[in-house]
């Protein structure tokens, strides 16, 4: 059985990506992929292959989660499923870490590689979302502020702006994680709002598209954050409708030339570590481009003079 892992990131359409797989778990279980979520992963059975708060009673918490996921696993096989597929954008790490951190993902590698020994290497393949830095950043920050968290100091700030951890980093590190694993990148500019096609890029098989509607977690815009803040941290928002940007205008051109330069690494092959998923619905222009292309003005101009005859 084939075990992909999806592994976020945050802010990035995943919970959106979640749901679409989740309102189609029964055509994919008939066409033989079993779906797990967060609330599959979230329920205990993972815990313990991350290292946390040590068992009181010295029980081998890793070993008890490997016994967990055989099981699991087996179960999975017995059903008939011939490909399980895994969502969870927690793997790579949580918003606080990401936060405390100061930076994008910072143990990716290393929790990567304790879920590749807890699968027992059997991972195939690794999908990616990402987005530009100053977006990601804005997005998550957006979200904690509005669930209670204060707004970011401009010391916070700055620091994830200069610091050169980028996207490109963090699939190296997945890839030292899994090294037996494909890891498949799919942008959040370009696939974010379509979950049927980062699906069908990855198993072949092409579901309904699913209402922007039913989209979850999307960032607060200004006038409703300001709406659900106490007065006293309202006030510090800036004025005015839209989305807000807590970076200055330098740091956001800064983390926006970083992930130029991460599209950059991925377009021209990430050294052999992963594989930049081009869009199926995008057609590119052949080698011998249309000939009105290659002229001044539009189509039904030409280049004859047409002053009006004064004689």
């Amino acid at each position: 059985m084939e075990i992909m892992l999806h592994v976020g990131a945050h802010r990035c359409a995943t919970g959106y990506f979640q749901g679409f797989l989740a309102h189609n778990e029964e055509a994919l279980r008939r066409d033989g992929t079993a779906f797990w979520g967060e609330e599959q992963t979230g329920d205990g059975l993972l815990h313990g292959i991350q290292p946390g708060p040590v068992s009181a009673v010295g029980r081998d918490l890793v070993t008890r989660a490997r016994g967990r996921l055989r099981l699991r696993l087996a179960s999975e096989r017995t059903s008939g499923s011939k490909r399980l597929f895994i969502s969870d954008a927690n793997l790579m790490g949580s918003p606080h870490d990401l936060i405390r951190q100061r930076q994008l993902y910072a143990d990716a590698g290393l929790r990567m590689a304790r879920f590749d020994a807890a699968f027992d290497g059997q991972v195939c393949d690794v999908m990616l979302n990402l987005r530009s830095p100053d977006r990601f950043w804005t997005s998550l920050m957006t979200k904690m502020v509005a669930n209670g968290h204060p707004l970011p100091s401009a010391d916070l700030l700055g620091r994830i702006a200069a610091h050169p951890r980028s996207w490109r980093d963090v699939i190296t590190d997945i890839a030292c994680g899994m090294p037996n694993a494909r890891i498949r990148v799919m942008p959040y500019e370009t696939y974010g709002d379509r979950p049927e096609v980062q699906l069908s890029l990855l198993i072949g098989t092409r579901l309904p598209r699913r209402p922007l509607s039913d989209r979850i977690n999307c960032s607060d815009g200004l006038p409703t954050l300001r709406h659900r803040l106490a007065p006293n941290v309202a006030r510090d928002l800036p004025r005015g409708q839209g989305r807000w940007s807590p970076f200055t205008d330098i740091q956001s051109a800064a983390l926006r030339e970083r992930y130029a330069d991460d599209l950059m690494w991925l377009h021209s092959g990430a050294d052999g570590l992963a594989e930049l998923m081009c869009d199926p619905d995008k057609h590119a222009a052949g080698s011998n481009p249309p000939p009105y292309d290659l002229t001044r003005g539009t189509p039904d101009d030409d280049q004859n003079r047409r002053l009006a005859d004064t004689g």
